[in-house]
């Protein structure tokens, strides 16, 4: 019966984790998508732009919808934060898309949030 226990909790364990490697590979994902507008700032696109912040949005979007539903297994507060920063994230994103002459520095916040979220779920 223990090692049964033992089995589940160690299934668990993958799920989770491989699910917040999921997680974590997605928000580099966009922050490298969000860095690469910005490093090619001066020959890229305003569809390039928008095309990475949709992605970001999307992502983002996904997270808030997961913390905010009734079974999320995370603590209340790890919730609120997540939303919180959903919604900056969302409001940041919105300024940009609305800016008639945006600048690559409006990138930074959104690429250091999705990397230090990053680092977060992969215990680092």
């Amino acid at each position: 019966m223990h090692q049964q226990g033992a089995q589940a909790y160690q299934q668990t364990t993958k799920i989770v984790e491989s699910a917040r490697e999921r997680e974590s590979a997605l928000l580099m994902k966009a922050a490298a998508g969000l860095q690469r507008v910005k490093d090619e700032w001066a020959i890229g696109t305003d569809q390039e732009l928008r095309a990475a912040l949709t992605y970001n949005r999307k992502i983002w979007t996904i997270f808030m919808a997961a913390v905010t539903k009734d079974d999320s297994p995370l603590p209340t507060e790890v919730r609120q934060n997540v939303a919180n920063l959903g919604m900056f994230i969302m409001n940041q994103t919105r300024e940009i898309l609305l800016d008639l002459n945006p600048q690559p520095q409006q990138l930074d916040v959104l690429v250091r949030l999705n990397r230090q979220i990053a680092a977060g779920l992969r215990g680092s």
